[in-house]
């Protein structure tokens, strides 16, 4: 158990990793600072000795990491998400330096959220479906003319600024965080998300234009934004309104 709750509610989570040896290396990043939850999306290889020789000690972090199908699953709870990535990306997204990345992770967790650092494959990184599952991206400023940075470097970068804002976080008042509303969960957010495109779909909002551009939009607003369970459920509770005058207009055309 680490010496730090908040520490508990933050999880790192690596995409379609290809060598084992770079998820035991992680492991090893994450012990070392202090932290113990990993997540392990689709990788290309299991784990093999190499990937536990290499996590040098951490052997219970590797070991306890659950290995889901897709980067949905794996943040399925949380209400913050946030995708290391480089720049130059077609989805725009809030960015974030990893100390101010680390700062948000931290005083999110501290209110008693669910929080993921996700960083993507050590080629290719995180693809832009993935990214659109993030709420900020975080970019690690190294040298432009040498800018490819190890998957378990990265991970390193963002454990250390991770822990130093833990050292420094002040405890937030259980009365405090137990009077806020909960903030919807990413598969809460999903689910709406779903929601408002085929409402947009039957209300023709588009009008035969692509829809992609309006719904990248709409979710960086409501992402931004950080709704609670409850407006969640009042907007689908429009949404659902609105579907259902879409179907009334649509019978009486055809009667």
């Amino acid at each position: 158990m680490s010496q730090f709750p908040a520490a508990t509610r933050l999880r790192f989570v690596l995409v379609g990793t290809q060598h084992p040896g770079n998820m035991g290396a992680a492991a090893r990043a994450l012990k070392t600072m202090g932290l113990a939850r990993m997540v392990l999306v689709a990788p290309e290889k299991p784990l093999d000795e190499e990937a536990f020789r290499r996590s040098a000690g951490a052997e219970d972090v590797l070991g306890d990491a659950p290995v889901v199908a897709t980067l949905a699953e794996a943040v399925a709870d949380c209400t913050l998400v946030l995708g290391c990535t480089a720049r130059a990306r077609r989805v725009q997204l809030e960015e974030f330096l990893p100390s101010d990345a680390a700062a948000r992770a931290v005083a999110k967790a501290g209110e008693g959220a669910e929080v993921a650092l996700v960083f993507g494959r050590e080629r290719t990184g995180l693809t832009n479906e993935e990214l659109q599952l993030c709420h900020a991206a975080v970019h690690i400023p190294s040298d432009p003319a040498f800018s490819s940075l190890n998957l378990a470097a990265a991970v390193q970068v963002l454990a250390y600024e991770t822990r130093m804002q833990l050292l420094g976080a002040q405890p937030v008042a259980e009365v405090e965080a137990g009077a806020r509303e909960p903030v919807a969960s990413h598969e809460q957010m999903e689910s709406f998300f779903a929601q408002l495109g085929d409402t947009l779909d039957e209300i023709d909002f588009h009008k035969g234009r692509a829809p992609e551009s309006a719904m990248r939009k709409l979710r960086r607003l409501f992402l931004r934004s950080e709704p609670s369970e409850q407006e969640v459920r009042l907007l689908r509770g429009i949404l659902a309104d609105a579907q259902r005058m879409a179907r009334l207009a649509r019978d009486n055309g055809k009667s």
